[in-house]
């Protein structure tokens, strides 16, 4: 996975950033919402943010 890949354009956050916030300790794609600000302009990445959410928790 490219962690340099933007995943929201509106917020400029990457794949990594929202490993960071996950690994920094946010569990839910709100957490991850509020550390990140992901999905919270426009929304149209919501889908793919919550699958990234998934995915890095579940390497936990």
């Amino acid at each position: 996975m490219d962690l340099n890949k933007i995943v929201c354009s509106c917020m400029s956050v990457t794949n990594g950033m929202i490993k960071e916030a996950v690994d920094g300790g946010a569990t839910t794609l709100e957490e991850v919402q509020e550390a990140t600000g992901a999905g919270t302009v426009c929304g149209a990445c919501l889908d793919d943010v919550k699958r990234l959410v998934e995915e890095f928790t579940s390497e936990k």
